[in-house]
């Protein structure tokens, strides 16, 4: 397949080795990547803090950007939440690119969706000899309904010792612009979490979207630790050398 990577804007700017994972997966199993230059935020801050005019001419870029791929993947489930339920929304004005935005996003793809739902494959061929916890990601699991996929990927990695999250559908108390105007909160959520990662004893915690792991990977680093936040992706890109 020809297939668009949506990078996004955190992965972009703060965890870059999480995109090139994702085409080092891909390019594994046989498909093409390309990065498109025009690509640009979804818009997705904008949306939710109440500026729907500023974000509508982002709908707009990112339907041009990503229009003739077969597959648009992203490593974030929350961006590509933003794509396919609220981009459809951004567009009602204008029909032109209500149209366009309605034959794109079927093909806007979170990575572990797509490997299981669309490629239909779980063992990608990765080997990553770890102790490893996956927290599943508020709009992974409510909005973009991955289910299992990433635990039967995790499941299908040589070496890797899958270990079960207590709690582990509790928000973890990122959600973007909460944890700034609700610091307090969203800390003490935080420290929810990391009491459970810890409780499960695991080296590395995972998930499918770097904002969730920003926000307790910072928290692990500050108490010490020693459990390292890592991306499905990353994970999954690992082969013999990891």
């Amino acid at each position: 397949m020809r297939i668009g990577l949506f990078v996004t804007c955190l992965t972009d700017t703060l965890y870059p080795d999480t995109g090139k994972a994702v085409v080092t997966l891909l390019e594994r199993l046989g498909h093409r990547v390309e990065f498109p230059m025009a690509q640009s935020c979804c818009g997705q801050m904008h949306f939710n803090t109440g500026y729907r005019a500023a974000a509508a001419p982002m709908v707009r870029g990112f339907a041009a950007a990503f229009d003739g791929y077969e597959a648009v993947v992203t490593p974030s489930a929350s961006c590509a939440a933003m794509v396919r339920e609220y981009h459809p929304v951004l567009a009602e004005g204008d029909p032109a690119l209500a149209r366009d935005v309605a034959a794109l996003t079927p093909r806007v793809h979170d990575l572990a969706t797509f490997l299981t739902g669309v490629l239909g494959v779980t063992d990608v061929g990765a080997y990553f000899p770890h102790r490893v916890t996956y927290h599943p990601t508020c709009h992974s699991l409510r909005m973009m309904h991955v289910g299992d996929a990433p635990l039967r990927l995790l499941r299908a990695v040589r070496g890797l010792d899958l270990v079960d999250l207590p709690d582990a559908e509790t928000c973890c108390g990122f959600g973007g612009t909460f944890a700034v105007k609700n610091p307090d909160v969203s800390a003490a959520m935080c420290a929810d979490k990391v009491a459970a990662i810890r409780q499960s004893r695991a080296e590395v915690v995972c998930a499918g979207d770097n904002s969730c792991l920003m926000h307790i990977g910072g928290a692990l680093s500050r108490m010490r630790t020693g459990v390292r936040s890592m991306h499905l992706a990353e994970i999954l890109a690992s082969g013999d050398a990891a």
